[in-house]
């Protein structure tokens, strides 16, 4: 009786309105924006899908689940945090790298945007094909930081031919001292792992073709242009050339400038790429070691990551789809023995699929940031530019 009096009368109830968040307004927003993204990438999403669905099929035909669980159940925690983090090391050194190269030509430039640029290079290039995307999507955030495209391409440019370049070396010290023992032990693959070397010197030497030879990158996009407009895909090819024109002559004015006084700079940013690289090849290691397995060297296991991203670099899925997985079985169960399937799965969970998830939520969380924002002291850019 006492509950009954103190509730609100009826004619109360009519008279005062409930106020209400309307969630279906939030929940509708965000899975409209979910499946704006799943179309945009429905090529990607698939294959990740099905390469999910086979590396799960073939655990599951080598293991039971419980077992399975049982195996996962009984990893060092210790280990496989050390595994996510040497991954982390490897984005701040990325975003590092990239800071000290556009001070070169914005020397106000935030480490946040350099990170930011970094991170967005990871993650597109882990989502499209032959890692195609990653490049592209960075100059295009750097343009829509207020950068321009001519420059930014010219930094991109450059850091791109740092990085493979300290890459080549670093593997070449590796195939110097460690590829006699894998030749002995993976003979099938090994030969794949000198041809990706010699083609990643040719990809190198076509890079830095690019950026000096201003004159053959003009005669042949000039040719190309006639070419499409004859099968009439391009209509004003003189116009469209003059636009492109600008862009590139921005571009090698940027790299020349990348290449004026800066001795150091690429010193220390090969330098910091070397502990980058390193960092990069150790999660094969600690996931070994999170398995409570002894016994192999630090090195050679890093070589065999190496070699197997090697590899890799031929597969033209996103993410080297089902090629990573045979590539790391192949150099890695002499290190795993039984234990290699769901060493794979770990691997690619923490390597690749944990790359695409936080990769995913650091460039949204940064284009908001970054995104639509004048880059620091202009007028300081055009001086050190000139």
């Amino acid at each position: 009786m006492i509950i009954e009096n103190c509730l609100p009368s009826g004619q109360f109830r009519r008279s005062v309105p409930l106020i209400s968040f309307p969630y279906y307004l939030l929940i509708g927003d965000i899975m409209k924006r979910f499946f704006r993204a799943l179309r945009k990438h429905l090529f990607t999403v698939i294959v990740l899908a099905v390469t999910m669905a086979i590396l799960l099929f073939s655990l599951f035909k080598e293991e039971s689940i419980s077992q399975l669980g049982h195996i996962l159940s009984t990893l060092d925690p210790f280990w496989i945090l050390l595994a996510f983090g040497t991954l982390v090391v490897t984005w701040v050194l990325e975003g590092l790298c990239n800071w000290l190269l556009c001070r070169h030509l914005y020397p106000s430039w935030t480490y946040g945007r350099s990170f930011m640029i970094g991170i967005t290079g990871i993650f597109y290039s882990a989502i499209t094909p032959f890692s195609s995307g990653g490049q592209p999507m960075q100059i295009y955030y750097m343009s829509k930081m207020g950068m321009k495209p001519g420059k930014s391409a010219a930094i991109i440019s450059s850091k791109t031919i740092t990085h493979q370049t300290t890459a080549l070396t670093f593997s070449l010290l590796l195939v110097a001292t460690k590829l006699s023992f894998f030749v002995e032990n993976v003979t099938h693959l090994t030969m794949f792992t000198i041809f990706g070397l010699v083609t990643n010197i040719i990809f190198i030497a076509a890079v830095v073709l690019v950026s000096v030879n201003a004159g053959f990158i003009y005669r042949l996009l000039h040719t190309c242009l006639k070419g499409l407009n004859k099968i009439h895909i391009v209509k004003n090819p003189e116009e469209l050339y003059q636009t492109i024109i600008k862009q590139l002559d921005s571009f090698h004015a940027g790299f020349k400038t990348m290449g004026k006084n800066c001795g150091r700079l690429y010193v220390l940013v090969c330098s910091i790429t070397i502990v980058q690289l390193i960092f990069g090849s150790l999660d094969t290691y600690c996931i070994y070691r999170a398995f409570h397995l002894h016994g192999a060297s630090v090195w050679l296991i890093i070589a065999a990551e190496v070699f197997a991203a090697t590899v890799v670099a031929f597969v033209p899925l996103p993410g080297g789809s089902g090629g990573a997985e045979i590539s790391f079985k192949a150099f890695c169960t002499i290190f795993f023995g039984s234990l290699t399937t769901p060493a794979i799965l770990v691997w690619r969970l923490i390597t690749y699929y944990g790359t695409i998830l936080f990769g995913y939520i650091l460039v949204l969380l940064g284009s908001r940031r970054y995104v639509g924002t004048r880059p620091p002291d202009e007028q300081l850019i055009e001086k050190k530019a000139a």
